[in-house]
Order: C-alpha cells, then sequence, then structure tokens
C-alpha cells in the first residue's frame, strides 16, 4: 500500500498547519502532496514555508495567490483576477523571506505521478488551454469534470482553489479536493489522505480542531491589509472585537 496526503489551501495559516503534519506524521503517511496557495491572505507566510520546506516529504505545485506574491515581489504585472489584491500581495512579499520565494518560483502547476500503474493529476485547479486556471465551477459534477478529463488517462485527480470539499468518482476517475486546510468557518483544519494498492483507490477527508485565536487576532495585531473582508469571508466571522 501506498499512503499519501493531501493539503491545499494553507493560505498563510501557521497554527492549522502545525496541526494537520502532527496529525499527518500520526498516520505513517509515505507522501505529502501540497497543492498550492501555501501563501496569500494569512500573514503566517514565513513560518508556514518554513514548515514544509524543512521536510524531504513534500511535493508542491504552485497556486493562484503564491503565483500573485511572486509578481509582487519581483515586480511584475498581477496575474489574471488579482490586479485588486494587489497591496495584499504586495504586503505578504515585502515580508517574506527571499530564499522561499526561490523556492517558489520552482514549483509547477501541476504534477503526473504513477502508482501501481494508476496516473495521478495533483494541480491547484484545472487549467485552460493557456496553462492557467480555470474559473471557479460553483456547482462541479461528475459528468463536467468527465467531459473536462476527456482525453486524459488519469484514474484520479486532487485539487484545491475552491474552498470547499470535493469528492466525486464516476466510472472512469475520483476527484478529490480536501477543502481549504487554513481558511474555515471553525477552528479545524482540513487534509484528505489517498491509500493506493494494485487494486483500488480509496481517499479519507480528515478536519482535526486547533485553537485559531491567537492566528485570528494576529490580522489586526499587523494590520494584515483587506484584514475586515478576510476575516468575515474566509474566516466566517469567528473573531469578536
Amino acid at each position: 500500500m501506498k499512503k499519501i496526503a493531501v493539503i491545499t489551501d494553507i493560505h498563510g495559516n501557521s497554527p492549522a498547519l502545525m496541526t494537520v503534519l502532527q496529525d499527518i506524521t500520526s498516520k505513517s503517511v509515505d507522501h505529502i502532496y501540497c497543492l498550492g496557495d501555501v501563501v496569500g491572505i494569512g500573514p503566517d507566510s514565513n513560518e508556514v514555508l518554513e514548515l514544509l520546506l524543512s521536510r524531504t516529504d513534500v511535493s508542491f505545485v504552485v497556486g493562484n495567490h503564491d503565483v500573485a506574491v511572486l509578481a509582487a515581489f519581483y515586480g511584475d504585472d498581477a496575474p489574471k483576477g488579482h490586479q485588486n489584491e494587489r497591496h495584499h500581495h504586495q504586503w505578504l512579499a515585502d515580508r517574506i523571506n527571499p530564499e522561499y520565494i526561490e523556492a517558489m518560483s520552482k514549483w509547477p502547476k501541476q504534477l503526473i505521478v504513477n502508482h501501481f500503474n494508476k496516473v495521478l493529476l495533483f494541480t491547484h485547479y484545472h487549467l485552460n488551454q493557456e496553462g492557467w486556471f480555470l474559473s471557479i465551477e460553483k456547482n462541479p459534477s461528475t459528468e463536467n469534470l468527465d467531459q473536462l478529463y476527456k482525453e486524459t488517462k488519469y484514474k484520479m485527480v486532487c485539487f484545491g482553489h475552491h474552498h470547499m470539499i470535493h469528492h466525486f468518482v464516476s466510472s472512469k476517475r475520483t476527484y478529490f479536493n480536501p477543502g481549504a486546510l487554513g481558511c474555515h468557518d471553525k477552528p479545524r483544519a482540513r487534509y484528505g489522505i489517498v491509500s493506493l494498492t494494485e487494486k483500488a483507490i480509496s481517499e479519507e477527508l480528515i478536519e482535526v480542531p486547533y485553537d485559531n485565536k491567537e492566528f485570528l487576532q494576529s490580522y489586526i495585531q499587523l494590520q494584515v491589509p483587506e484584514r475586515e473582508f478576510i476575516l468575515k469571508i474566509f474566516h466566517g466571522g469567528q473573531l469578536t472585537y
């Protein structure tokens, strides 16, 4: 058996990530696939990157917020759809360790791996013909996803970006998004475990509780740009002033 963990959309939330990594360690996982948006939204860019890059068992793909922070760091134009968020991404880029920028710059948009002759795709989100992320499908379905990947041989597509959980299984393949690890309306961090054998693939959705009070308060203490909007939309208004 091969057991892999799928984490995505950490969004600069170090206490959530620490909790998940501790839980993963307890489950004898062989490898971790991190599906992008490691940074952006939350303020703990250096902390989450240190936690991940200090490990030897993590493979990465880049997310749209990661690309936006990289663009801000290098002074490039904001990527499509992120022009209005440039002030926020610049604030993060100004505080990030340049060594981590170099590492992030090498992350691909997709990873394709083979386990037990089963081809798996890991991506932040589905890509268009130009190699950029498609707009979020608000009401995804097995039929739509099968149409999108009809020309591929993937037995499983793991992705993130859309912060809600997706778990669709068709006769052709499995589609798996365990939900955002670092953005939730509850003090719970989400991730997934995929178990593979020669005969089957199985998926498990996991939520682990953690104390997010100091993390949410840090948005105010650090004066994170767009903090009121972020706390309401991405953290469900949990912080009471």
